[in-house]
């Protein structure tokens, strides 16, 4: 979800420079702009005296500058410390019996999930990130599928033998999983 916002962020912010430097751009070339347009000529300020002081005596103004300067400033700052946040765990906490735990690696986990689960007939490939808290983790797992591959039987293969195998060697309860199948692009097999 973070790459869509940082996307459509960029997007309206490149959007806006376009629009509003095409339209200086415009007017800055000749006189051939329509009425409607803001600024008329070579000469023509954006923001004249009289635009920028228009307000200042409204009681009104300032509170509300003030407030829209704080959401973006909030804003900004939600979005700052969003790309620092890790979508992955970087360690899930394993029960050793004694009480205290251990961490495993989160890419190490990751890994096994991705070979095994890569393993099963009919799967040319498999992606896995761990999510979630490192006492609870949750799999999200991508898989592509052959051609010849029944996704349901790979699917059942995968909850019974791979995520069981390792909740069973984490000592985890439970190990949740959201599992997205794709096809491999394959060529039309010929005939003649």
């Amino acid at each position: 979800m973070l790459r869509t916002v940082n996307r459509v962020l960029l997007a309206l912010a490149g959007l806006v420079l376009l629009c509003v430097g095409g339209g200086v751009l415009a007017a800055a070339t000749g006189p051939s702009v329509p009425s409607w347009w803001p600024w008329y000529g070579k000469h023509d300020v954006l923001l004249s005296d009289a635009d920028r002081e228009r307000w200042r005596g409204e009681g009104w103004w300032w509170p509300t500058v003030i407030a829209v300067l704080a959401v973006l400033v909030v804003l900004a700052l939600w979005w700052l410390l969003a790309q620092f946040r890790r979508a992955r765990l970087s360690e899930v906490l394993v029960d050793s019996g004694d009480g205290e735990g251990a961490l495993l690696r989160g890419r190490a986990l990751e890994g096994v999930l991705a070979d095994e689960a890569g393993a099963l007939d009919g799967v040319a490939r498999a992606h896995v990130t761990l999510t979630g808290k490192r006492s609870a983790p949750a799999a999200r797992v991508r898989m592509q599928m052959e051609a010849h591959a029944a996704p349901g039987e790979a699917l059942d293969r995968l909850g019974d033998e791979v995520l069981a195998h390792a909740r069973d060697s984490a000592g985890m309860a439970r190990l949740p999983a959201e599992v997205r199948l794709k096809a491999v692009r394959h060529r039309a097999p010929r005939v003649s």
